[in-house]
């Protein structure tokens, strides 16, 4: 009994030094890094290098997690930085490293007993390699897991290269970390994981309100590359990027672990933020809202109001009556626009002022009341319902599974509206053939061809029954692949063609859309456009 009450105690002595040496908040200085304990009941241990703020080391639960070729850090690592370590007590302790270099100050702030990583980024010019981004590198052995896609942009195991260096062919399937992507608005977290006890890393990022691009926009999220497991948080980036990039603080956003499953991003509080002193903070006493009712939206779409300037951006979804709410907003003027789903159909302006709630409502005059002959799709901003625009969000337009792009004709009446594309490429499936019946010769008229995204100055160009409409002007440029790496979404041009009279007849019609443009490519890179809509109305 004695030795077995020693052996007791020495069990005891030995958990409760465990327990303690994980569970110490705090941080120490070894061999040019700093070390930190986030004192959580799953520990958390990390080491930040104290000459360029790469992170070297992630270990949860006493498995480490960082890919040792490269490291986790902003951009592709910042090469030297001025790196600096405090703790803080406030309504929490909290460690805060500094990392700041002439253009950027980035933040990792670690709260006592949490198990996770709150990150932000200031920022007074774009980087040098065009991208603004947090990337962590992770072990794929012990995270080979992607959420919430899954092995849709895993590309381990890669056979061949479809195009450039970012999509691949896998098992038959083409896959790319461009398909992870989610769009800003629909995002809560998204997360890598594995491990017997299923662990999750996850980013989430509770506003973008400094980041570009508008509600619609969608980025890198996650990628399981073979050598290590990629997570992402995009903040800046010329991938179809539609407007100029905004400089000042991105975030705070969170990279959690956990043991419980994943996370949502609105179980998550950063009011305490402004506590640890980071450079561009606006509390939310600093800030307003705009309250308001939006009207003519189109039945049965969804409401979504945009709010930006060249300083921020935000976004709210509209109720059932076209009630919204901002969030709280940086004060200044914005423009304000009104989408039905991403359909653009009203725009103004409003000024925010701290303190403030501004009433404001917003209506749209785009559903008013004309004489359509026919009409393909819907204005939602989006190809929904043509053809392959269920799969290529997911996959490459080559990708064996989609369905048959060659150069397709739709009967207006009969046909499904799977028997129309979702984009014309100019060297794949060029022109699509629209046949109709017309009771009687209607006159003049007008073709409306409304368009999500533009690639290579690709535009439409018509013909009626042998008359060709006029070649419109090349839309603005984007300088960015599309379609090809699951993106759909531009400036949206939309473009109206007058049809002189006499040109559609009583009895059978045919129209053509063909892509034009100065500029030449081939297959799925050749000059193309999305479609969103097309209509035929007087």
């Amino acid at each position: 009994m004695e030795l077995k009450s020693v052996f007791q105690l020495a069990v005891l002595s030995l958990l409760s030094f465990v327990s303690g040496a994980y569970a110490a908040f705090g941080y120490t200085s070894s061999g040019g890094t700093y070390i930190i304990d986030a004192g959580s009941a799953n520990p958390l241990i990390f080491s930040v290098s104290q000459s360029n703020c790469d992170i070297r080391s992630i270990k949860y639960r006493g498995t480490e997690l960082q890919y040792g070729s490269q490291f986790t850090h902003i951009n592709s690592g910042l090469g030297s930085a001025t790196v600096s370590i405090s703790q803080i007590s406030g309504s929490n302790k909290y460690i805060k490293v500094t990392c700041v270099t002439s253009t950027l100050t980035h933040y990792i702030v670690v709260r006592e007993g949490d198990s996770s990583m709150f990150l932000a980024t200031y920022i007074t010019a774009q980087p040098s390699i065009g991208e603004l981004r947090w990337i962590a590198r992770l072990l794929p052995d012990k995270l080979p897991g992607e959420y919430p896609y899954g092995e849709v942009s895993n590309t381990q195991r890669s056979t061949s290269t479809v195009e450039g260096s970012d999509v691949f062919v896998v098992n038959g399937q083409t896959r790319s970390k461009f398909y992870s992507s989610t769009r800003f608005i629909d995002e809560d977290s998204h997360c890598v994981f594995g491990g017997s006890d299923l662990m999750h890393v996850c980013i989430m990022t509770p506003q973008q309100e400094s980041s570009s691009g508008g509600p619609f926009f969608r980025d890198i999220n996650s990628n399981n590359a073979g050598a290590s497991t990629n997570l992402y948080n995009y903040m800046n980036s010329g991938h179809v990027q539609t407007e100029p990039y905004r400089m000042g603080l991105h975030g705070p956003y969170i990279m959690q672990f956990s043991r419980s499953g994943i996370p949502s991003v609105k179980n998550v509080d950063v009011s305490w933020f402004g506590e640890v002193g980071v450079i561009g903070w606006v509390p939310a006493s600093g800030r307003g809202r705009v309250t308001g009712t939006a009207s003519g939206v189109q039945s049965g779409m969804e409401g979504v109001v945009h709010w930006f300037n060249n300083a921020a951006q935000y976004w709210a979804r509209t109720s059932s009556n076209g009630a919204f709410t901002s969030p709280l907003m940086k004060p200044g003027t914005y423009t304000m626009v009104l989408y039905q789903t991403e359909f653009k159909i009203a725009t103004s302006t409003v000024t925010v002022a701290a303190g403030q709630t501004r009433s404001q409502n917003i209506a749209g005059t785009f559903n008013t009341s004309r004489n359509t002959l026919w009409q393909i799709g819907q204005y939602d901003g989006q190809p929904t319902g043509f053809r392959n625009a269920d799969k290529f969000l997911r996959m490459h337009p080559s990708d064996s599974r989609m369905s048959n792009w060659s150069p397709l004709t739709y009967t207006v009446g009969s046909s499904p509206l799977t028997d129309f594309p979702m984009g014309v490429f100019q060297s794949v499936n060029n022109p699509v053939t629209i046949q109709f019946n017309l009771g009687s010769a209607p006159g003049a008229a007008t073709l409306r061809i409304a368009t999500t995204l533009s690639f290579a100055g690709s535009r439409p160009q018509i013909n009626v029954n042998g008359w060709s409409g006029p070649a419109p002007s090349a839309p603005t440029k984007i300088d960015s692949r599309g379609v090809t790496r699951g993106a759909y979404r531009g400036h949206g041009e939309v473009y109206t063609v007058v049809i002189p009279a006499g040109r559609l007849v009583a009895g059978s019609n045919t129209i053509t859309i063909s892509s034009i443009s100065g500029s030449s490519g081939t297959t799925f890179l050749s000059p193309n456009f999305i479609f969103d809509a097309v209509e035929l109305f007087q």
